[in-house]
């Protein structure tokens, strides 16, 4: 183990309930929950369900029915992000009202357009990482009386950070320490060892929305340390995404966990597997016969290491 061997070592599987369990999601649990038996650590479940429109009870319930057929056992009471939105909401006023976040009015179809036109005259629009264009910055300087008309109005808003604050008052609380983290797995590109974090790459990201009061991003770093997660050992889909995660850290006074991506379980397209896949479930391993010692020769197959997994 590596410097955060003084205390008990945590680890957390946290799914989102908006679809069926497949087979990279089995190998991350297990992953987790191996890791936490060999370091005679603890094992948390969480879950993601900020989305309440497409999160569902019958997914949530297949999510335990799975991690049980696994062999993979947890802490109770398991939290559930849906429960705990007034939390989110206390740290995202934080960040409002030191300048750090602003509401957006623009919608989808709007950005769409926008870059729709960018693009057709030849121009270049910024994308995050994953692809997506990123949100227009020019309403970070939106007049403050004008937007707050809006939102009493009831105009639909979403918050978002300003990234360009955001990593200028980060930059202050370092005292000329970089922004980055240490992985002692592996990035898209090989990334591994000490990783600079480039937060801008993701544009003036989603802090709450209406029909999510909460975003992914905030709400997994102030969960990761309100639990006191150690090690965050996910896949390496969600490499990038660390970079906000530290920001994040960094503005709220946050810890920093020790961080490890490991590979993914690939379809035979040789893309990442989707909930949306049903052939590749957990349910449907099962249904075939297959036991859970079956898919970890499965995964050994594919190179994927579970218990030899060292973390620094």
């Amino acid at each position: 183990m590596d410097s955060q061997s003084s205390r008990q070592a945590v680890f957390r599987f946290a799914p989102s309930p908006n679809g069926l369990l497949h087979l990279g999601h089995a190998y991350s649990a297990l992953l987790n929950h191996d890791l936490a038996r060999k370091t005679a650590g603890r094992f948390l479940l969480r879950i993601e369900d900020i989305d309440t429109a497409r999160c569902r009870p019958e997914y949530e319930e297949a999510i335990h029915r799975d991690l049980r057929w696994l062999g993979i056992t947890w802490e109770e009471p398991v939290r559930r992000q849906s429960e705990h939105f007034p939390f989110y909401q206390q740290a995202l006023e934080n960040l409002i009202d030191r300048g750090l976040a602003y509401p957006s009015f623009l919608s989808r179809g709007e950005v769409r357009e926008r870059v729709e036109r960018c693009e057709a005259a030849g121009g270049t629009w910024p994308r995050d990482p994953d692809g997506a264009p990123c949100y227009p910055t020019e309403e970070r300087t939106l007049d403050r009386p004008r937007a707050e008309r809006w939102i009493a109005e009831g105009r639909q808003h979403a918050w978002r950070l300003d990234m360009e604050a955001a990593i200028a008052a980060a930059r202050d609380r370092l005292a000329g320490r970089p922004l980055g983290w240490t992985d002692t797995g592996c990035g898209p590109q090989g990334e591994t060892g000490t990783i600079a974090a480039r937060p801008e790459r993701w544009g003036d990201i989603i802090l709450s929305r209406p029909d999510a009061p909460s975003s992914y991003h905030l709400s997994v770093t102030l969960d990761d340390a309100l639990q006191g997660v150690t090690h965050v050992v996910r896949g390496r889909d969600l490499f990038n995404a660390t970079a906000v995660h530290r920001l994040l850290q960094v503005l709220l006074d946050l810890p920093e966990p020790a961080y490890h991506h490991h590979g993914l379980v690939l379809g035979d397209d040789g893309r990442k597997l989707s909930k949306s896949n049903r052939d590749t479930g957990i349910a449907a391993y099962r249904d075939k016969g297959l036991s859970p010692a079956d898919l970890r020769l499965l995964f050994a197959r594919d190179g994927l290491v579970l218990d030899g997994l060292r973390l620094g």
